[in-house]
Protein backbone atom coordinates (compact mmCIF):
# COMPACT_ATOMS: atom_id res chain seq x y z
CA UNK A 1 0.00 0.00 0.00
CA UNK A 2 1.48 3.26 -1.09
CA UNK A 3 -0.74 5.97 0.37
CA UNK A 4 -2.60 6.20 3.65
CA UNK A 5 -6.34 6.72 3.57
CA UNK A 6 -7.40 7.85 7.04
CA UNK A 7 -11.10 7.45 6.18
CA UNK A 8 -10.60 3.76 5.38
CA UNK A 9 -8.46 3.25 8.49
CA UNK A 10 -11.30 4.78 10.51
CA UNK A 11 -13.90 2.56 8.78
CA UNK A 12 -11.97 -0.66 9.51
CA UNK A 13 -11.34 0.50 13.08
CA UNK A 14 -15.06 1.28 13.49
CA UNK A 15 -15.88 -2.22 12.25
CA UNK A 16 -13.57 -3.87 14.79
CA UNK A 17 -14.79 -1.63 17.61
CA UNK A 18 -18.36 -2.69 16.77
CA UNK A 19 -17.28 -6.35 16.55
CA UNK A 20 -15.76 -6.06 20.02
CA UNK A 21 -19.12 -4.79 21.36
CA UNK A 22 -21.17 -7.29 19.31
CA UNK A 23 -22.94 -4.22 17.88
CA UNK A 24 -24.50 -5.76 14.77
CA UNK A 25 -26.07 -2.53 13.54
CA UNK A 26 -22.75 -0.67 13.66
CA UNK A 27 -20.96 -3.57 11.96
CA UNK A 28 -23.60 -3.66 9.22
CA UNK A 29 -23.20 0.08 8.56
CA UNK A 30 -19.54 -0.57 7.64
CA UNK A 31 -20.47 -3.08 4.93
CA UNK A 32 -21.55 -2.41 1.35
CA UNK A 33 -24.87 -4.12 0.40
CA UNK A 34 -22.92 -6.35 -2.03
CA UNK A 35 -20.21 -7.30 0.48
CA UNK A 36 -18.59 -10.70 0.29
CA UNK A 37 -16.77 -12.42 3.14
CA UNK A 38 -14.43 -15.36 3.15
CA UNK A 39 -12.24 -17.26 5.59
CA UNK A 40 -10.99 -20.87 5.95
CA UNK A 41 -14.28 -21.98 7.57
CA UNK A 42 -16.73 -19.81 5.58
CA UNK A 43 -15.00 -19.70 2.17
CA UNK A 44 -17.53 -17.47 0.41
CA UNK A 45 -20.48 -15.65 1.92
CA UNK A 46 -22.21 -13.20 -0.43
CA UNK A 47 -24.40 -10.21 0.45
CA UNK A 48 -24.75 -8.12 3.59
CA UNK A 49 -27.67 -10.13 5.03
CA UNK A 50 -25.76 -13.43 4.81
CA UNK A 51 -22.50 -11.90 6.03
CA UNK A 52 -24.27 -10.41 9.04
CA UNK A 53 -25.97 -13.77 9.73
CA UNK A 54 -22.50 -15.34 9.70
CA UNK A 55 -21.32 -12.76 12.27
CA UNK A 56 -24.38 -13.45 14.45
CA UNK A 57 -23.45 -17.12 14.34
CA UNK A 58 -19.82 -16.35 15.22
CA UNK A 59 -20.65 -13.88 18.00
CA UNK A 60 -23.28 -16.20 19.45
CA UNK A 61 -20.71 -18.84 20.39
CA UNK A 62 -20.74 -20.27 23.91
CA UNK A 63 -19.13 -17.78 26.26
CA UNK A 64 -19.16 -15.07 23.59
CA UNK A 65 -16.40 -13.88 21.35
CA UNK A 66 -13.95 -11.22 22.42
CA UNK A 67 -11.62 -9.56 19.98
CA UNK A 68 -8.72 -7.18 19.75
CA UNK A 69 -7.32 -5.61 16.59
CA UNK A 70 -4.14 -3.86 15.56
CA UNK A 71 -2.00 -2.79 12.62
CA UNK A 72 -4.75 -1.29 10.46
CA UNK A 73 -3.27 0.05 7.24
CA UNK A 74 -5.30 1.39 4.33
CA UNK A 75 -4.95 3.09 1.00
CA UNK A 76 -7.68 4.31 -1.38
CA UNK A 77 -8.67 0.79 -2.45
CA UNK A 78 -7.81 -1.72 0.25
CA UNK A 79 -6.77 -2.26 3.85
CA UNK A 80 -5.12 -4.86 6.01
CA UNK A 81 -5.41 -5.52 9.73
CA UNK A 82 -4.60 -8.17 12.29
CA UNK A 83 -7.06 -9.29 14.91
CA UNK A 84 -7.31 -11.88 17.65
CA UNK A 85 -10.54 -13.78 18.32
CA UNK A 86 -11.05 -15.48 21.70
CA UNK A 87 -14.00 -17.77 22.30
CA UNK A 88 -15.15 -21.17 23.47
CA UNK A 89 -15.80 -23.58 20.61
CA UNK A 90 -19.33 -24.77 21.32
CA UNK A 91 -18.99 -28.33 19.98
CA UNK A 92 -16.09 -29.19 22.31
CA UNK A 93 -16.10 -26.53 25.04
CA UNK A 94 -12.44 -25.82 24.22
CA UNK A 95 -10.91 -22.35 24.37
CA UNK A 96 -9.75 -20.88 21.05
CA UNK A 97 -7.37 -17.96 20.58
CA UNK A 98 -7.24 -17.39 16.84
CA UNK A 99 -4.75 -15.00 15.21
CA UNK A 100 -6.27 -13.62 12.01
CA UNK A 101 -4.97 -11.50 9.14
CA UNK A 102 -7.69 -9.51 7.38
CA UNK A 103 -7.87 -7.95 3.95
CA UNK A 104 -10.52 -5.41 2.97
CA UNK A 105 -11.55 -3.81 -0.32
CA UNK A 106 -13.72 -0.69 -0.55
CA UNK A 107 -16.48 0.57 -2.79
CA UNK A 108 -18.66 3.65 -2.30
CA UNK A 109 -16.86 4.36 1.00
CA UNK A 110 -17.85 0.97 2.49
CA UNK A 111 -16.28 -2.47 2.86
CA UNK A 112 -17.22 -4.52 -0.22
CA UNK A 113 -14.81 -7.44 0.36
CA UNK A 114 -13.64 -8.82 3.71
CA UNK A 115 -11.32 -11.80 3.76
CA UNK A 116 -9.89 -13.29 6.96
CA UNK A 117 -7.02 -15.75 6.87
CA UNK A 118 -5.77 -17.96 9.69
CA UNK A 119 -3.92 -21.23 10.19
CA UNK A 120 -6.68 -23.84 9.91
CA UNK A 121 -4.52 -26.63 11.32
CA UNK A 122 -3.66 -24.57 14.40
CA UNK A 123 -7.32 -23.55 14.80
CA UNK A 124 -8.48 -27.18 14.57
CA UNK A 125 -6.00 -28.24 17.26
CA UNK A 126 -7.39 -25.60 19.63
CA UNK A 127 -11.06 -26.04 18.74
CA UNK A 128 -11.20 -29.81 18.40
CA UNK A 129 -8.33 -31.10 20.53
CA UNK A 130 -7.26 -34.73 20.40
CA UNK A 131 -7.57 -36.80 18.35
CA UNK A 132 -9.51 -34.97 15.64
CA UNK A 133 -7.68 -31.64 15.64
CA UNK A 134 -4.23 -33.19 15.84
CA UNK A 135 -4.72 -36.15 13.54
CA UNK A 136 -7.28 -34.90 11.01
CA UNK A 137 -7.16 -31.10 11.33
CA UNK A 138 -4.90 -30.61 8.35
CA UNK A 139 -6.69 -32.92 5.90
CA UNK A 140 -8.87 -31.60 3.07
CA UNK A 141 -11.65 -34.04 4.03
CA UNK A 142 -11.78 -32.73 7.61
CA UNK A 143 -11.69 -29.12 6.39
CA UNK A 144 -14.65 -29.90 4.12
CA UNK A 145 -16.53 -31.45 7.07
CA UNK A 146 -16.00 -28.28 9.15
CA UNK A 147 -17.01 -26.05 6.22
CA UNK A 148 -20.14 -28.13 5.55
CA UNK A 149 -21.21 -27.90 9.21
CA UNK A 150 -20.61 -24.13 9.21
CA UNK A 151 -22.60 -23.73 5.98
CA UNK A 152 -25.45 -25.77 7.42
CA UNK A 153 -25.53 -23.67 10.60
CA UNK A 154 -25.49 -20.48 8.51
CA UNK A 155 -28.24 -21.82 6.25
CA UNK A 156 -30.45 -22.36 9.29
CA UNK A 157 -30.12 -18.65 10.16
CA UNK A 158 -30.92 -17.19 6.71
Amino acid sequence: METVNDRHVALVSAFYEALGRADYAAMERCYHPDVSFGDPVFPEVEGRDKVMAMWRLQLGVQGGLTSAYRDVRADDFSATAHWTARYTFSRTGRQVVNEIDALFRFEDGLIVRHHDDFDFKNWSKMALGRPHGYVFGWTPMWRKTIRDRAAQALGELV
